[in-house]
């Protein structure tokens, strides 16, 4: 079967028509859910509220890598780095709270255990419908925590549970995982860019007396 609008990718080698797929979905993304989250994770690093980051799967992968960027390629000399984690990396704690309780439980009890009120709290699920993903953004509401989803096909139940919804519209797995970490990277860019550019202004001398 040939979707509506791809009857000129006939004949197109599959790896383009991927690409062509993604590239069709990331340029569409509104821009307004990235600035409010940019502007949300500033404030995060202003104010040394934490960040957690969970994930399930390829969307571990990605909070994982979400995180280091967060941390280290987001940070500029002269600021504070960013406080980010990703609640899927610490295996020994997933795996009792899987093991003693249920898998739908591991990110909540983090949650529960780390946050505070003003932490942030992103969940990357390309369904949107994950119940440790769903458990894990109800347990970040009772503490007062920010929300932020990454999510995909139609959002699942987390687009209704988000401050912030980054929604890929795409029923590809693969699609919604490539545009996710592309989204992740363009946040940390956009953070160090800021961050690097008031440093600047900062450092930068103003007009001599002479062009006043």
């Amino acid at each position: 079967m040939v979707l509506a609008g791809e009857e000129h990718m006939r004949g197109v080698p599959w790896p383009t028509k991927y690409l062509s797929g993604f590239a069709r979905v990331i340029g569409a993304l509104p821009s307004e859910p990235l600035v409010r989250t940019v502007q949300l994770l500033l404030e995060a690093r202003a104010t040394g509220r934490r960040v957690y980051v969970i994930g399930n799967g390829g969307s571990a992968a990605t909070a994982s890598h979400f995180v280091c960027d967060l941390v280290k390629a987001a940070h500029v000399d002269g600021y504070e780095p960013l406080r980010a984690f990703a609640l899927s990396d610490n295996t020994p704690l997933v795996t009792a709270w899987a093991n003693d309780k249920s898998y739908e439980c591991v990110f909540a009890e983090q949650v529960r255990a780390l946050a505070d009120p003003g932490d942030v709290v992103i969940a990357i699920s390309a369904s949107g419908n994950s119940p440790n993903i769903i458990a894990g953004l109800t347990a970040a509401a009772t503490k007062g925590a920010r929300t932020v989803g990454l999510l995909g096909f139609d959002g699942g139940a987390a687009i209704q549970l988000v401050e912030i919804a980054i929604h890929v519209p795409s029923d590809d797995y693969g699609i919604v995982e490539s545009a996710h970490l592309a989204i992740c990277h363009a946040i940390t860019g956009t953070i160090r860019r800021t961050l690097w550019e008031n440093a600047t202004a900062a450092t930068s001398p103003g007009p001599s007396r002479a062009e006043l």
